[in-house]
This record gives structure tokens, C-alpha cells and sequence, in this order.
């Protein structure tokens, strides 16, 4: 019997991460710690961890960290029925730190496993077999074929239907600005939902007036949600912007993941038959959770955690 497809898919680079204690730099860190961090897979587990099925494929290098990675998606309760372990290329690496205040990353990803990724390669009877592929601009930024990766990927999921969600997630190590307008605008055109960070999109239109912006994705057949528009997140659909607020913190540790959870919050949210204004606020959530306390993904709450929020409940500590 075939398995079935989970309601979310998502593919991308996931990659070994590095970093060290106590807010250290790393030239002075006796020890790093070990984890691993991918826009697209730190989604997957934040969908699968609020009761959505999610898939997430691409692949990693066949060494330990490789290993360790689909051991750990897959612990998750994700699908990785699709991805693959490639013994002829490494398991890409970053390595995070801050310094003098301000997050450094640092990677380690040319020629990496999923930078080698082909249209060819793809089940595409999977991609049409969801209800929401969820795509970031990171992927077509690692290499010119993840670039026609996407784009195939984009094309099967329109044919049969399937909604797609797309968050730009600049990465200007990755790629120039202008490089970037070339593969995300067209990609935001294919959308049905596009997640984007305000000061993403002044980069991307060139321009830091609101109403131009606005005016912009007006054109755009996808609801657009924008984070990060002074306290709230505006949703912008038919023309018409409503504001949700952000929901409060109550001490922000790290905010690395917090753009993932909220993705993972409002697609969770739409899967389980919330508006498009109750799925932002649950993504809101799960953002806010998410910034208080460390790690890519390993803050990303369960559902019982974000309904006692949404239900307004307190918090019972003894």
C-alpha cells in the first residue's frame, strides 16, 4: 500500500549547525554544540508538531551528519520518505555566533548535497499529492539547477492544484539583490501565499515607502503576509491590508527560527481549517514562543502549547 501523502511538503538544504555556549565567539569557544538548521525542515517539524502532516525531502551528504539529520527530521514525525542520502558530496555546514552583539553565520555549503539537486530527481506524483507546498528563496539560491529545481517543483504542484506558499528568506551571503529579483519576484507571481519580511521587500521592490509596496503586491494573485510592519503583521488580500499584532514576549533569548515558526504556525493553522487572520495569529504564537528560548527549531511549540494562547488560559507554573 502507498503511503499517503502528508498535507505539507517542503524541500530545501538542511545543514550540520555549529555553535557555542554562552553566547561565545568561536575563537575563543572551547566546545561547539551540534544540531543542524534548514529554513523548509524547521518548518516541517513546526507543522508536524502543532498536528499537521508534513514531508519534507532534499539531500544531504551519506557521512554522519547526514545521518544524524534524517534521524532527527524523521524523530519528529516528519516524512522523509523523499529525501536522500548522496555518497559523492558532503552534508552542507554553518557555524553561528555572535559577535559584538549582532548573530555571524557562517557557511560551509559550496557544492554541498542539496546544492547538486535535479528537476530529475524529483517525484513529482508526491509534490501533487499535497495540499500546500511550502518553498524559500534559499533553494534556488544555492545553484543554478536548485534554481530549475524550484521552478519544476512550482510547476507540478500549479498543475495539479496544489496551494503554494513561499517565503522569501533573503540570504544575501548566498546571492546579490539583484540576483535574488530575478528568481523570488517571478516566484512570488506563482504563489498563493507569500510570507515575506518587510525589510525583505524594501530590498526587493527598491523602495521603503509602504503604500508602493503595497501597491506592488497588490498585482499579485497570492494573499501576502508581511511581517515585521512596525508591531504587527499586515495581510494584505484583494487589495484590501488588515493588521494582526504581534503577540507579546515576555524576554526574547534568540530569534534565529522565529520567521520558521510563524510559517509553520499560519500554514498549520490554514491545514487545520482556520481563516487566513487566525492562522497569522497562530503563527504569531508560535513565533513569540519560539524567540524565547535558543535554538533553530527546537523551541517550536506543540499544539497544546499554542491553543492555551489562543484560548487566552493561563499559565499554571505550580
Amino acid at each position: 500500500m502507498t503511503k499517503a501523502v502528508p498535507d505539507l511538503v517542503t524541500f530545501g538544504e538542511t545543514m550540520a549547525l555549529f555553535l557555542p555556549q554562552e553566547y561565545k565567539s568561536i575563537e575563543n569557544a572551547p566546545t561547539l554544540d551540534v544540531s543542524f538548521g534548514g529554513a523548509e525542515s524547521n518548518v516541517a517539524i513546526g507543522v508536524a508538531r502543532l498536528g499537521a502532516s508534513a514531508g519534507w525531502f532534499g539531500a544531504l551528504g551519506d557521512d554522519p551528519f547526514g545521518r544524524a539529520i534524517m534521524k532527527r527530521i524523521r524523530g519528529e514525525g516528519v516524512d522523509v520518505s523523499r529525501a536522500s542520502l548522496i555518497s559523492d558530496a558532503p552534508t552542507g555546514m554553518m557555524f553561528r555566533e555572535m559577535v559584538a552583539g549582532k548573530l555571524a553565520v557562517h557557511y560551509f555549503r559550496k557544492h554541498s548535497a542539496a546544492s547538486q539537486m535535479q528537476p530529475d530527481q524529483l517525484d513529482l506524483d508526491y509534490i501533487r499529492g499535497c495540499k500546500i507546498l511550502h518553498i524559500s528563496g534559499i533553494t534556488p539560491a544555492l545553484s543554478k539547477n536548485c534554481r530549475e529545481t524550484i521552478f519544476a517543483v512550482v510547476a507540478a504542484a500549479k498543475e495539479a492544484g496544489v496551494r503554494i506558499s513561499f517565503d522569501p528568506n533573503l540570504r544575501l551571503k548566498l546571492w546579490t539583490i539583484e540576483e535574488a529579483r530575478e528568481v523570488v519576484l517571478p516566484l512570488a507571481e506563482q504563489a498563493d501565499y507569500f510570507l515575506p519580511g518587510w525589510d525583505e521587500l524594501r530590498l526587493l521592490y527598491n523602495n521603503d515607502d509602504f503604500d508602493g509596496v503595497k501597491a506592488e503586491l497588490s498585482k499579485l494573485s497570492a494573499i501576502s503576509i508581511i511581517k515585521g510592519v512596525g508591531d504587527t503583521t499586515v495581510v494584505l488580500e484583494n487589495g484590501q491590508a488588515a493588521e494582526v499584532p504581534f503577540y507579546p514576549v515576555d524576554r526574547v533569548i534568540d530569534t534565529v527560527g522565529a520567521g520558521d515558526a510563524f510559517c509553520s504556525g499560519f500554514l498549520a493553522g490554514l491545514l487545520k481549517g482556520m481563516s487566513v487572520l487566525e492562522a497569522v495569529r497562530l503563527g504569531s504564537i508560535s513565533g513569540a514562543l519560539v524567540v524565547q528560548m535558543r535554538g533553530d527549531w527546537e523551541a517550536l511549540p506543540d499544539w497544546a502549547s499554542v491553543e492555551r494562547r489562543l484560548s487566552d488560559k493561563g499559565w499554571v507554573e505550580r
